[in-house]
């Protein structure tokens, strides 16, 4: 069997979806090295920026010669006209290479993959409305229409996309969570005494609504908690952050950690006594489970798929308002170092069930087996 996956970047620096497919297709290769899974993507222009991984021979890149708003690149083209596949799966939406290769699947007759990875929720459409409806209607709507399988990362963005019409089979698989050998030593070792610290992972954008933290740190009974910010992103709104800290006057109990990626991130993050996530909208929420997995409890907004927060009894799963997060704040305060301790133990074996690398690749091999006819359909796709 040979796959072909596709994205129209692959840069260290292009956050969230590059991670995923990188995770996702190395556990894919780490346990099946008898099937073809390889990933089509042009080579970085930032001169500082690189390929994610450490050029493996699955990579498949090709100069980067985009053109056109929508990154029209004749050698990704080529590339898909001159070689043959099984199986071809697209990584996002909105650029040349994602309608490329459900095109070329359907001429070579061939079952194609889509994962929108949140590209098709509501809010997500909305945005820039003006570029995506008309590409939508020369390329999109077919390509989604047609599609084998859609391939969302949690229940909501499945409601999405039947709610946008889509009517075929859906595979219900999460993201991938690398689990390092050394998160267990940070269990282990967690400080997580009577001294309180929450804070915040990822790119400081305004739909993440980082100002909600600080306002109900503000409005919290307990004063001597701290907050650790740690990522960058807008700069506008970067400075906006600054200013809401030294207007609600708690600037000394206020750290920006700047970005940080890799072992570093792990032990800021098991450092914490739980991560905030108060965005508006996350589609799968990566640095959900990468709290969970170095054990630190996790206070996620009803615009994630992050419910299990509650039911696995690791976080709260709540409205991101200052009122809620400070309610949430006095909650953690009062509860014994031994308590938070075990909420986050909860929290890490949940995630390493339900989605370490090597489960989620086991179950994208699945479905590619079933589109090419060789098993029976899995249990995680979903068909009206």
């Amino acid at each position: 069997m040979r796959v072909l996956q596709t994205i129209g970047g692959f840069g260290a620096k292009g956050g969230g979806t590059s991670t995923c497919t990188y995770d996702l297709l190395s556990a894919i290769h780490n346990i099946a090295s008898d099937v073809c899974v390889d990933l089509l993507t042009p080579s970085v222009k930032d001169p500082s920026d690189k390929l994610m991984g450490d050029n493996e021979e699955w990579i498949k890149s090709v100069e980067n010669d985009y053109v056109t708003p929508i990154s029209y690149s004749r050698n990704m083209s080529k590339f898909l006209r001159d070689t043959d596949y099984d199986v071809y799966h697209t990584n996002g939406m909105w650029m040349h290479i994602n309608h490329a290769t459900c095109a070329e699947a359907r001429k070579k007759g061939k079952p194609y993959v889509i994962t929108p990875h949140g590209m098709l929720y509501p809010e997500t459409l909305a945005r820039s409305s003006w570029r995506k409806w008309p590409v939508r209607k020369l390329w999109f709507d077919r390509d989604i229409r047609e599609a084998s399988c859609m391939h969302a990362t949690c229940e909501d963005e499945m409601m999405h996309l039947r709610n946008l019409g889509y009517r075929g089979p859906v595979a219900l698989i999460g993201n991938p969570v690398q689990v390092p050998d050394y998160t267990a030593q940070m269990i282990d070792a967690r400080q997580n005494g009577d001294h309180i610290i929450i804070g915040f992972l990822g790119r400081l954008h305004p739909r993440k609504k980082v100002e909600n933290i600080f306002r109900g740190l503000a409005l919290s009974s307990d004063k001597s908690v701290k907050a650790v910010i740690i990522g960058q992103g807008d700069e506008a709104y970067e400075s906006f952050l600054h200013q809401e800290v030294e207007l609600l006057h708690i600037s000394d109990r206020v750290k920006f950690a700047g970005f940080l990626r890799g072992k570093e991130k792990f032990e800021e993050l098991s450092r914490l006594s739980a991560l905030f996530v108060p965005s508006d909208m996350e589609n799968f929420g990566m640095i959900i489970p990468e709290a969970l997995i170095v054990g630190t409890p996790v206070m996620a907004s009803l615009g994630t798929p992050w419910e299990a927060l509650n039911t696995v009894r690791c976080g709260w799963w709540r409205d991101n308002s200052p009122e809620s997060i400070a309610a949430v704040i006095d909650e953690l305060a009062s509860l014994s170092s031994e308590e938070r301790l075990l909420m986050g133990k909860r929290g890490r074996e949940y995630v390493i069930q339900e989605y370490s690398a090597n489960k989620v690749a086991q179950r994208m091999l699945a479905l590619y087996q079933w589109l090419c006819g060789k098993t029976p359909q899995p249990e995680f796709v979903y068909t009206l």
